[in-house]
């Protein structure tokens, strides 16, 4: 009896030694087939006058507020995968502020919040709004590893009164905006340590401060709240709006579409309220595919090179073959009529893709800047899609699935397409209103080791896009420091500090779904 269970212990432990064995030969396979490929495209990003490429590698100093997480945070992730409903941002939801107006009396009647394990951080916005629908905890180190200021901003510690010879630069946005939780740092925090070694070399006497107030799941009606009742309070000197994903909706005019598929709420119902929580967004690539072995596999597959890929043995077989774009059904985009295509016409109300709203609201976000002399800057938006693009079935998945059922049916071709429409959009809007443009999408490297899907970057692909920012900001800073209009004097305020108290609620839902 003693013998077997000794072979027993040698085959698990010979098992286990493999498994470690094998995984660490797939990471180093992965690693020679693509190491993040952010240096080697170094060199096809001109840079601006003054800037070093050495400066690229430099790393943002440590975050004087990152602290120890409290145990009972780690307990209430804990209680997140007790729960079984994990998908999406389910984890980094708990530490939230949650708008009481977008919670309602009930958060057990709420289609999203519902499946929460009891428990949420909420706040009181004090407009009466019901967006934006939350914000991050104040001075806050969460589980999920991001690090959030005073103002719940994720990054370092800002002052509110304004010091001498600053320039105070905010960024809005959504998720690429924030930035992955678990990166080190988000793409504002690179730009604003690189303005800050531009300014030494260049002998500017002048301090950069960064505002991150991005955050995922947004719509450019919440960042228009944001901008005005949590940044422009802050005086900054200029707002860098980046963002075209959340929005991005192609059935706006699409004629011909096959009949809907079964809802993902049949087999999983916190996806499909999660969907409607967001603005009826798709789940990063995730909706459809049920509660099921694939779905334990993706979980696994966050931390482990190995699992992905046996999780890309479980993909469609048209994606498993390298073969490129899958068969789409038939369907047509209806073009408004008399639209030019080229040079859109950007007072219409029935542009595609919802940007009569997104630039309605921009003009909010652009007179509400002006009325306390900060600037608008506006960029393009940078989607990894192609006709014709062919992407590595394993190495590439989570773009796959994001593009082939995230935005199923559409083709790359129509994808493309609108995102090239939407950037021009952008540009004319820009043009018209005489707002810096900076055109991330003409030149971030259009390499899929990059990205974790078609929008959203590795670390090595977030870095780059900082640099692609940095190289757009510094001749529309130079410009201002040499006019003399920045660093600008800027008075005390008679008003207190921008603060928000949130505080936890706990509840019991009979049936979360």
């Amino acid at each position: 009896m003693a013998r077997s269970w000794v072979n027993v212990l040698l085959i698990a432990g010979s098992v286990a030694l493999c498994t470690v064995a094998a995984e660490f030969l797939v990471r180093q396979l992965d690693a020679a087939e693509g190491d993040g490929g952010a240096s080697r495209h170094l060199n096809e990003i001109p840079v601006a006058a003054g800037v070093d490429r050495a400066w690229f590698a430099v790393d943002p100093p440590p975050l004087p507020n990152r602290k120890d997480v409290p145990k009972e945070w780690v307990e209430l992730v804990q209680k997140v995968d007790e729960s079984g409903i994990t998908e999406g941002t389910r984890r980094a939801d708990m530490f939230k502020a949650w708008n009481v107006n977008f919670v309602g009396g009930d958060p057990c009647r709420h289609p999203y919040l519902c499946g929460a394990p009891g428990h949420l951080f909420v706040y009181d916005p004090g407009n009466g709004e019901a967006r934006p629908p939350y914000r991050f905890l104040p001075n806050a180190t969460t589980p999920i590893r991001l690090v959030t200021n005073q103002y719940g901003f994720r990054g370092p510690p800002v002052p509110y009164e304004r010091q001498p010879r600053t320039v105070r630069i905010a960024f809005i946005g959504a998720s690429t905006t924030v930035g992955s939780h678990f990166h080190p740092y988000s793409y504002p925090e690179f730009v604003g340590h690189w303005l800050n070694m531009w300014a030494a070399a260049t002998k500017r006497d002048v301090t950069f401060e960064v505002l991150n107030a991005g955050r995922e799941s947004i719509s450019s009606r919440d960042n228009v709240a944001i901008a005005r009742d949590e940044v422009l309070p802050l005086r900054p000197d200029l707002l860098v709006y980046y963002e075209g994903a959340n929005q991005f909706d192609l059935r706006t005019m699409a004629t011909g579409l096959p009949a809907t598929r079964p809802s993902s709420s049949e087999v999983c119902p916190a996806r499909q309220a999660k969907g409607q929580a967001e603005g009826g967004q798709t789940d990063g690539g995730q909706a459809g595919r049920g509660c099921n072995f694939g779905d334990w596999l993706s979980g696994l597959s966050r931390n482990s090179a190995l699992v992905r890929r046996v999780e890309a043995l479980f993909a469609a077989p048209s994606l498993t073959k390298g073969e490129g774009e899958p068969a789409k059904p038939d369907y047509k985009l209806a073009w408004p009529q008399g639209l030019d295509e080229k040079d859109p016409d950007i007072a219409r109300t029935d542009l595609p893709v919802n940007l009569s709203t997104i630039l309605h609201d921009l003009d909010s976000i652009r007179t509400a800047s002006a009325s306390v002399g900060a600037e608008l800057a506006l960029a393009s938006f940078i989607w990894l899609v192609k006709d014709g693009m062919v992407l590595d079935p394993i190495r590439h998945r989570a773009i796959l699935d994001y593009l082939n059922q995230g935005y199923a049916p559409f083709r790359y071709r129509d994808l493309e397409r609108m995102a090239a429409f939407e950037n021009r959009a952008f540009a004319k809007y820009a043009r018209v209103n005489k707002l810096d443009f900076i055109d991330v999408a003409r030149r971030m490297p259009f390499d899929p080791d990059l990205y974790l899907d078609a929008i959203h970057n590795t670390y090595a692909g977030e870095r780059l896009r900082a640099w692609v920012f940095f190289q757009g900001l510094v001749p529309i800073i130079d410009r201002h420091l040499e006019s003399g209009a920045w660093p600008r004097k800027v008075e005390a305020s008679d008003r207190p500090a921008p603060a928000y108290k949130p505080w936890p609620i706990t509840f019991t839902c009979a049936a979360k779904s």
